[in-house]
């Protein structure tokens, strides 16, 4: 790609001399444009865009400063090299003034000005570079923000409001969006998944999080704006946008979720199966739909490798739908420590078990069955169980049994969780308050939910549910809000800058600090800090 070179003289040998002379090729050129004053250059530079000038001062009709003055006025970003035979400081100083990139004098000593081009072709070659770097930098910390946000919302940790001042800037922008949502599920109760299961915790985490690689790094090579959200071990949510005018294309998302098991596949040699929500999912409506994509490949044990859920001809009961709501209820209840609800439940159960007929038992045993799988699974996000616990537990459901079977494992569970609920919450509130004090400690630099659970030995989504209960607000929420209150003050009692005091509080960004300090306090840091320090002067002593 060639930038556009613009030449302003009215000696018309000086301008074919230049275009003749000058390699312009070999400085990565064209001169597509010449004028014989300033007044024709403003009419070509309104029809086309020119990364150089190339302009005599002295001129009629137009000279060279007014033109420049022009083109200032009007925000034109292009590079300018005045040609002049007047060796006048007067004209030089003008020229600086009005952000001129060199001066040469006439008679045009060619290789000098070659030299200068080159030198400032460079230097806005090696800008643009830095800037793209940096444009990739900040999208890439407004995605990974973004992705923190959005688990929140799938884990109805928190909700997408007008209000709600942590969307700032890019991110409010998630409210227009419609997301393809695609769950990708490990079947932990398998034969092929025996070995992952003996695997020591800390490989696990290391390849839960090698797969989330292999999901951006596929869906990047091929285009696609997404997000990748760990829900739990095993189990990942892609997100990948759509524009708001395209149709649902239920081929083309088969073969994305395609593309995504094969390449887990290659690189992770696990084998995984894809669910797919069978339509477009707004912001406020992820929650809703990873629910009914989780609770289909749940309640459909012999589902295909890639389905979309809630199927069109869906084969569950309206019994398997009552199960599954009041197993699903059971493990709210679990998480609120409510162990009366518990125990109603379970009954609840059992009496809706013992009205069944025996065709009916038949299909409700392997819906408890994978009930037990999804219940362990979630104990193991939140450290319940000991690796002998689970050990245990695996071995049972290993085993062919009966749905008394079933109902043992999940009383069994269940009073395990009972049983330590009094230590586990005086353990949670020690978590908590340690987790508070890391963070405070750690404001300044890049914090994210996975440290700062282990930090305090707990697993990211256990964390994230406790933090939530223990503070009220999410741990981005607070967080955010930390670093905010922290700049409010920095601002207020010091002098130091703004891109100073953004790296002080966590933002390596500038740009990213300034849209979420206006969001949270309605004003940028520069207003903030001039307001409340005339504020401080002007109080009386």
């Amino acid at each position: 790609m060639t930038g556009n070179v613009l030449l302003v003289d009215d000696e018309a040998h000086i301008t074919r001399n230049l275009e003749k002379v000058i390699p312009w090729e070999m400085l990565g050129l064209t001169v597509t444009g010449t004028a014989k004053n300033g007044a024709e250059a403003l009419e070509l530079m309104e029809q086309t865009h020119y990364d150089l000038l190339l302009c005599d001062i002295r001129m009629p009709v137009m000279d060279g400063l007014e033109l420049v003055r022009h083109l200032r006025d009007r925000g034109a970003t292009c590079d300018i090299i005045m040609l002049t035979g007047y060796q006048d400081f007067a004209y030089t100083r003008a020229a600086i003034q009005y952000g001129v990139n060199d001066y040469v004098l006439k008679p045009i000593p060619y290789d000098e000005l070659t030299g200068v081009i080159a030198r400032i072709m460079a230097y806005q070659r090696n800008k643009q570079k830095q800037m793209l770097e940096e444009k990739l930098k900040l999208d890439r910390i407004i995605d990974l923000a973004s992705e923190k946000i959005l688990y929140d919302i799938m884990m109805d940790y928190t909700v997408v409001t007008g209000d709600n001042w942590l969307l700032t800037g890019d991110e409010q922008q998630l409210k227009q969006k419609q997301f393809v949502l695609i769950v990708l599920d490990l079947d932990v109760s398998s034969e092929r998944t025996r070995d992952w299961r003996d695997w020591p915790d800390k490989e696990r985490k290391l390849w839960n999080f090698a797969v989330c690689n292999v999901l951006r790094e596929k869906l990047q090579q091929n285009g696609l704006h997404h997000a990748v959200i760990q829900i739990r071990d095993g189990e990942w949510c892609v997100l990948i946008e759509k524009e708001q005018s395209e149709a649902f294309d239920r081929n083309e998302f088969q073969q994305w979720a395609d593309m995504l098991l094969a390449a887990v596949n290659s690189h992770a040699k696990l084998s995984l199966s894809a669910g797919i929500y069978c339509e477009f999912a707004s912001v406020e409506g992820l929650s809703k739909a990873y629910k009914q994509v989780q609770q289909g490949i749940q309640l459909t044990p012999d589902h295909d490798v890639i389905a979309f859920y809630p199927s069109s001809n869906p084969n569950t009961s309206h019994v398997d739908q009552a199960i599954w709501d009041m197993a699903e209820s059971m493990i709210g209840a679990v998480k609120r420590g409510d162990s009366a609800m518990v125990d109603t439940l379970l009954s609840n159960i059992s009496k809706r078990l013992r009205q069944m007929n025996e065709s009916s038992l038949g299909r409700v045993e392997p819906l408890l069955h994978f009930f037990v799988l999804h219940l362990m699974r979630e104990m193991k996000e939140w450290g319940i169980f000991s690796k002998e616990q689970e050990d245990a537990l695996w071995r049972r459901l290993d085993r062919r049994f009966g749905i008394k079977d079933l109902l043992s494992v999940i009383r069994q569970v269940m009073n395990t969780v009972s049983e330590m609920s009094m230590d586990k919450k005086k353990q949670s509130e020690r978590s908590m308050a340690e987790a508070k004090s890391f963070l405070d400690r750690n404001l300044y630099r890049d914090l994210s939910v996975d440290e700062t659970a282990a930090h305090v030995g707990l697993s990211s989504s256990y964390f994230s549910l406790l933090f939530k209960q223990t503070f009220g607000e999410t741990f981005i929420e607070y967080v955010t809000r930390q670093r905010m209150e922290r700049a409010k003050s920095m601002l207020a009692r010091t002098q130091k800058s703004v891109a100073q005091i953004a790296k002080e509080v966590g933002y390596a960004e500038r740009r990213y600090f300034t849209k979420v300090f206006m969001k949270y306090s309605g004003e940028n840091p520069t207003e903030f800090r001039s307001k409340t320090q005339e504020a401080a002067f002007e109080e009386p002593e």
